[in-house]
């Protein structure tokens, strides 16, 4: 059975019939997923993944507790029989909710349209982008030692009918293409990378977008070779638009995430309309940006994506709901419950994590600081989301010398608290952008975007071997 033949009666169905042994919430996620894969390496390029996935899961809720079961053959046995497992698991629950009869399938439209369909493009001009990613890469020079080039493409359309009486599809395009590259000199080894990802159709490449893309990166790997070690110590930080906004999604978004607020391990519990940041900060969470790679018309409960104000002139205003952490504290969904696949259960989760843009300039920022450290790109990092604090390592940073950047930096760390770093940021500049990424959490992982500007934290800890 195909997504497009299931009915009205039987979702109902499979419904009641989860909800018959009690409960308070049922609900049937329906997905039909196809994706390409391909990867170059060693200048080989390779079919990474592909092909069609499709299943569905069966999501029973009673009080704080979830039963979930799912399959990937989509059939009217299957069905009934998820419903019977997650029924069975409640025979002590108590009566049943009352189930609304399922409405009028709504299917809101895309947050911005596909001009070209990535399927309806030939593999090989797909594998051409890579070769051609590949050469740019290479032609900075000798130092590139290695070049790994990466193409994503993916048409997923999900069913969602729950026993609120919502009957909601979705159909949602992605495509992602990422750079990297190692570049290594008198045993010194660097990497630089760049990524484009969007939920858009293949319109956003072409030879002249990926060739950029490859040139950046090389350009930061060749660039750290000459770089000197990292100083210690306290000092005004510039962190680079768009990746620097990967700081504010790991060190302050997981905590505004709703579960985390539930389970009192977030260092937000408690501190809704306090001051949590400089006054000039405004941060929002928005998974309806036309075309951006973490939006979608509706989360994967169904529920309308939003807008949502999470840091307003720098006091804690709101949090990430998904459905039952909203249905628990009585609050209107956020439009963050998302799921990385049919087998797993809808979690807060972020979508696209903003620092809103102010009015310096980038070159104001540089100019306004004596001395300091320009983080242009962040690496990876840990955050212990109960306390705030963190550690993230530098990709790319450079050291700033009477108002202007000069010598490139390696080994350098950042660590710090996140409000005591929302709280430090004095200047916000204008260049607003957002980059792609994929976020792990609780085993399952979906894509985000992050958004910020260049901005200016007065004071943080910078760690190096300088």
């Amino acid at each position: 059975m195909q997504l497009d033949d299931l009915t009205t009666d039987l979702l109902d169905a499979t419904i009641r019939r989860a909800l018959r042994h009690g409960g308070d919430f049922a609900e049937v996620f329906v997905e039909d997923r196809r994706s390409l894969g391909l990867s170059l390496e060693d200048r080989r390029v390779e079919r990474a993944a592909g092909g069609r996935e499709a299943g569905f899961g069966v999501r029973l809720t009673s009080g704080e507790r979830t039963y979930y079961s799912y399959s990937d053959d989509i059939s009217e046995a299957d069905l009934g029989s998820a419903a019977d497992t997650v029924s069975a698991a409640l025979r002590d629950g108590a009566g049943a909710a009352r189930v609304v009869n399922l409405g009028a399938l709504h299917a809101p439209p895309a947050t911005a349209a596909i001009a070209v369909a990535p399927a309806s493009v030939a593999t090989d001009v797909k594998a051409a982008l890579l070769r051609s990613a590949d050469e740019a890469a290479r032609s900075a020079g000798d130092a590139v030692s290695q070049v790994m080039a990466g193409y994503l493409e993916a048409r997923q359309r999900v069913l969602i009918a729950n026993s609120l009486g919502e009957l909601v599809r979705d159909d949602r395009t992605r495509l992602r293409f990422t750079v990297s590259v190692v570049a290594r000199r008198d045993g010194v080894i660097q990497t630089g990378y760049e990524s484009l990802g969007k939920s858009l159709g293949f319109e956003i490449l072409d030879e002249a977008v990926v060739q950029s893309m490859a040139r950046g990166a090389a350009a930061k790997a060749v660039t750290m070779l000459d770089a000197r070690p990292a100083p210690t110590g306290p000092m005004p930080v510039v962190m680079g638009n768009g990746f620097g906004g990967t700081l504010f999604h790991e060190a302050c978004g997981h905590g505004l995430e709703a579960d985390g607020i539930a389970k009192g391990s977030s260092i937000y519990q408690d501190k809704m309309g306090d001051v949590v940041a400089s006054d000039i900060v405004n941060a929002y969470d928005d998974g309806t940006i036309a075309g951006e790679w973490g939006s979608a018309a509706v989360d994967d409960e169904g529920a309308p994506t939003h807008n949502t104000v999470v840091i307003e002139g720098g006091r804690l205003r709101g949090f990430l709901y998904d459905g039952l952490r909203a249905r628990e504290k009585g609050v209107a969904q956020t439009g963050n419950g998302r799921r990385q696949s049919f087998r797993f259960v809808p979690i807060p989760r972020m979508t696209t994590t903003c620092i809103a843009p102010g009015t310096a300039s980038a070159d104001e920022i540089i100019a306004a600081t004596e001395r300091g450290f320009y983080a242009k790109t962040l690496a990876g990092g840990q955050v212990e989301p109960a306390s705030g604090n963190f550690v993230f390592g530098v990709a790319e940073g450079y050291l700033i010398e009477h108002g202007r950047i000069t010598s490139p930096l390696r080994g350098a760390t950042l660590v710090g608290n996140g409000i005591d770093v929302l709280r430090s940021i004095d200047m916000i500049g204008d260049d607003f952008e957002v980059k792609s990424g994929i976020c792990g959490k609780d085993g399952q992982s979906v894509p985000v975007g992050t958004g910020q500007a260049t901005l200016r934290i007065a004071a943080m800890t910078v760690g190096g071997t300088g």
